[in-house]
């Protein structure tokens, strides 16, 4: 049964769908049946991300609406067999449920490990309807004061969902600015919003789209970390730092 993961964050562009699809892939790279499923409707990319956006027929919101099977909508990246994407609708206004977003992953989970789920950012209705879906959580945020208001919003907002666990992701992290006292180490960050570190990535010049798996070596190790069979509450309660 998978694992059904939301990968979320308070505010847009602190990388929440780099990390969605660069962790989807390191899983995957260990052997691990892996969908990334895109709930960002209206800005979906992971398959932009992911290079699969020419392969996709079917979307979520056809599975919903009953104009496919739910494997039918999913695509297998042609590079890691092991892995699949289900993409969003880019231009569906019409309303779709949380319950009927968590039936279509319901139905998929028993046939996977992961079910990495890419949260629109902010705490609109999208925000919801992914939360919904998942079993545990990513917040995903970088050392700008923004992001880190907004991460706090989305922090409390989370402990009204019964997840079994939620981390901390910072992302562009730059040990310059850190040791120039600039900005909050991810440390201060993990201690200001009261969740536990999951996974310190460090701030690159070059990020390939199409190259997703080569983004860093954090996501090999806070892939490796998923997977450990005795990966439970104490681990995300004591936090990692990733260099």
């Amino acid at each position: 049964m998978a694992r059904k993961i939301v990968v979320t964050s308070g505010k847009g562009g602190v990388g929440k769908t780099t990390v969605t699809a660069n962790l989807g892939v390191q899983l995957a790279k260990r052997g691990e049946r892996v969908i990334v499923c895109d709930l960002d409707f209206g800005l979906n990319n992971v398959d932009v991300v992911l290079g699969v956006e020419h392969r996709a027929v079917y979307d979520v919101v056809d599975v919903v609406e009953g104009r496919c099977r739910p494997k039918q909508a999913l695509i297998r990246h042609p590079q890691y067999p092991t892995l699949y994407v289900l993409a969003s609708n880019r231009l569906s206004e019409r309303y779709v449920s949380p319950q009927a977003v968590r039936l279509v992953l319901d139905s998929l989970a028993p046939q996977f490990d992961y079910l990495l789920i890419d949260s629109p950012a902010g705490i609109e209705e999208g925000f919801h309807r992914a939360v919904s879906s998942a079993e545990e959580a990513l917040v995903v945020t970088t050392s700008h004061i923004s992001a880190l208001r907004d991460a706090d919003r989305v922090s409390t907002m989370l402990n009204s969902y019964r997840l079994k666990r939620t981390g901390l992701v910072v992302n562009m992290v730059r040990k310059d600015l850190i040791r120039r006292g600039e900005v909050l180490s991810p440390e201060e960050i993990s201690s200001a919003l009261r969740l536990p570190l999951v996974a310190v990535l460090p701030e690159e010049d070059r990020v390939l789209l199409h190259n997703v798996a080569e983004r860093s070596r954090a996501f090999r190790i806070l892939a490796q970390m998923l997977s450990c069979e005795n990966f439970g509450n104490e681990k995300w309660k004591t936090g990692r730092k990733l260099r």
